[in-house]
């Protein structure tokens, strides 16, 4: 199913601190020297001048020696309208938000993600165990599938949105853990200059070690509101804001629930007094 919606159907009014610093604008519309057109919709793809759409797409972030930095990456956007106007309009945008494909508002819900200042990236379903009982999506990624069955499918996904820095896993043990299939999806986002974020919720998952040196890659250290009580997520946060200061720098995902935007709102709004500085996922990806 395409994408419906325009940018001219962002509809809601985003109303910004006066006294809080000017806030960063991301445009809206791809670089089309970053886009290659298929059957599927637009593909994100290096530029000729080597540019990368995880370089293109970032949010800027200046950042200091000694910072000790945090990156959230929620997810779950796209699907349902409430939880997604919520969390492109109280959260920051420094916090990075995760779209589902399936959304048919991807359009003028990334385009105004992107005004609002957030990074995005883009949530690629993995085979789960026990599929299809537990389903992630149209055109999982299987695997069972051939590797072209597996790249028409991660094609699909690609062309649903554009301006995102990286994938993001939505499930996912069972493919994750199956380095056959996982590689040939890999190393094609990894030749299309992408960043793949592991999110953290299986242990099995092999993606790092598949990733090696060719494809950006990062894991998340927490994933925040597996417990959906506010004082499990406060704890996480803590764990989260204590990682980083052993490590310099910690990242979590969690999922666009009233109460997980409450508390990761709550938890920016305090970060610069607890000597914490929030940053977009790309800040933190390794520059090597």
């Amino acid at each position: 199913m395409e994408p419906t919606g325009g940018l001219n159907d962002i509809d809601q009014v985003i109303i910004h601190d006066p006294s809080a610093d000017a806030p960063v604008e991301l445009a809206s519309l791809p670089d089309k020297e970053l886009i290659e057109a298929s059957d599927e919709g637009l593909l994100p793809k290096i530029s000729a001048k080597g540019i990368r759409p995880l370089d293109a797409y970032a949010r800027p972030s200046e950042t200091n020696p000694g910072d000790i930095r945090v990156a959230i990456v929620v997810g779950g956007l796209g699907i349902d309208a409430t939880g997604t106007r919520e969390a492109i309009t109280d959260l920051p945008g420094t916090v990075t938000l995760a779209f589902a494909p399936y959304g048919d508002r991807l359009v003028a819900d990334t385009a105004a993600a992107r005004v609002a200042g957030h990074e995005l990236l883009l949530q690629i379903p993995p085979e789960p165990f026990n599929y299809p009982k537990t389903d992630p999506g149209q055109n999982t990624l299987t695997a069972n599938a051939s590797r072209d069955e597996n790249r028409g499918r991660l094609h699909w996904l690609l062309g649903r949105m554009t301006n995102y820095v990286g994938v993001v896993n939505y499930m996912g043990a069972r493919f994750t853990s199956d380095i056959g299939s996982l590689a040939p999806v890999m190393q094609e986002i990894g030749e299309r200059r992408l960043l793949y974020l592991d999110d953290g919720s299986s242990a099995r998952s092999r993606a790092a070690e598949v990733a090696g040196v060719t494809t950006p890659f990062l894991r998340a250290d927490i994933v925040l509101d597996a417990d959906l009580s506010a004082a499990a997520i406060d704890d996480r946060l803590n764990q989260l804001r204590a990682i980083a200061r052993e490590r310099g720098y910690a990242l979590a995902t969690a999922t666009a629930f009233p109460i997980t935007i409450e508390r990761v709102a709550a938890f920016a709004k305090a970060a610069a007094d607890k000597g914490i500085t929030l940053v977009p996922v790309s800040a933190i990806v390794p520059r090597s």
